[in-house]
């Protein structure tokens, strides 16, 4: 096996329960070995359709000011973005929280289920499934729900209701139905893993020997074979443009971030006085009525790790270009990079949580605003250049480095 993060030609031993094997040389796991592999997958993946399916009866979060009661779920929040045209925001919550969980989870289920189906769905599932649950963002969602219930406690009575708790489990199963599926393991239910024509040496890079990994399936390819035999992937020993790409997107993210930071982010109407709130504003204001870890927890995710992710990326690829790097060290940063950028995304779901629930007839009334859909259109550039870099460019131009200096 090629490890897809550094390029070494590894051999995976025979693993038992519980066990995983990691490259020697980037310490990135390349496969881990379940209690049956396919059963698992499968039931957190029937429990969580189950759950959110359950989710969509009840309601969400219930609050009551002065008297007056409202309450809300999971189907209403982008209806009623959709009754005052925020069009785009209904249809990021649609994608995200639902649609692509529920994509992803009947993909599983599909592959798991020992029933017959044609070799081409399930490799459109698997594609799919491993492309997509990046951006299943039901964790996501669910900490929103508890910033908005924190953040409502100071002016009303909120309570959560009968979906919340459904909800909950629903986030649970869909995770651990991800990280119990192995890739490599995935693959060998599908196809054979294609076997090479010759012997070749362990320890060194794949492109040395005129050989890549696949970045669908992580068979061997030799270096002139365009397609992958088992998956029918087009591929690259590297990603064509990589560096090129990263930095596109990462520019273009970076010249949103401003304007996502400055502009409102939502709009509070009382009484027929609107005030706008930026997300800087926000964060003064909770932690003026001392929610300082929910004012914390924003700050972090909405300002900090955005503006640090972009900075590591750039790092990275300034590094790689200039070259004698500390690969381990970089390698280390894009794993960070990769892991925390999504939770940015927090932000906008707390905004769309308030304006569906904040709706108390001429009393106040909160709407998302521009900086909103802003952000959320930063948050995922920021995502999407971090999925074009290719990491196995890190230890290219370590390697490249090191000769360098041997010479």
């Amino acid at each position: 096996m090629l490890c897809p993060y550094c390029d070494t030609l590894l051999q995976i031993p025979p693993l038992t329960y519980g066990k995983k094997a990691v490259c020697p040389r980037c310490k990135k796991t390349l496969t881990s070995y379940w209690e049956e592999p396919r059963k698992q997958p499968l039931l957190y993946a029937l429990c969580s359709l189950w759950m959110l399916f359950l989710a969509q009866l009840f309601s969400l979060l219930i609050m009551n000011v002065a008297g007056i009661e409202k309450n809300i779920d999971l189907i209403q929040i982008p209806t009623v973005m959709l009754e005052d045209q925020y069009a785009s925001m209904a249809i990021l919550f649609i994608v995200l929280v639902q649609f692509l969980p529920a994509f992803c989870m009947t993909g599983i289920i599909l592959l798991f289920m020992p029933i017959p189906i044609p070799v081409g769905l399930k490799i459109f599932l698997a594609k799919s499934i491993l492309k997509l649950k990046t951006w299943c963002m039901a964790e996501i969602f669910l900490a929103g729900v508890l910033v908005s219930f924190v953040k409502l406690m100071t002016y009303s009575d909120i309570h959560i209701g009968c979906s919340f708790t459904a909800y909950c489990f629903f986030a649970f199963s869909q995770v651990r139905a991800f990280q119990c599926i192995d890739r490599r393991i995935l693959w060998q239910y599908i196809g054979v893993t294609p076997p090479l024509k010759k012997s070749f040496i362990l320890g060194q890079t794949g492109l040395s020997q005129g050989l890549y990994s696949c970045p669908t399936c992580t068979a061997i390819v030799i270096l002139h074979e365009k397609k992958c035999s088992r998956c029918h992937t087009y591929a690259h020993a590297r990603r064509p443009y990589s560096l090129q790409w990263t930095m596109a997107l990462l520019f273009s993210s970076f010249l949103l971030y401003i304007p996502a930071n400055f502009m409102p982010m939502m709009i509070t109407e009382t009484f027929g006085d609107k005030i706008p709130a930026t997300l800087l504003s926000g964060i003064i204001l909770l932690w003026s009525e001392g929610s300082y870890p929910i004012a914390i927890i924003v700050f972090i995710a909405s300002i900090l790790v955005p503006l640090l992710k972009m900075l590591g990326t750039t790092w990275l690829c300034w590094g790689i270009r200039k070259g004698n790097i500390d690969a381990i060290r970089m390698h280390f940063i894009y794993g960070v990079i990769e892991f925390i950028g999504r939770w940015s995304m927090i932000d906008i779901f707390v905004i769309l949580l308030l304006s569906t629930l904040v709706r108390i007839n001429q009393f106040a009334s909160i709407y998302p605003d521009i900086g909103a859909l802003l952000f959320a259109l930063m948050v995922i550039l920021s995502m999407l250049a971090a999925s074009s870099f290719d990491p196995r460019l890190i230890w290219d131009s370590a390697s490249k480095s090191s000769k360098g200096k041997v010479k």
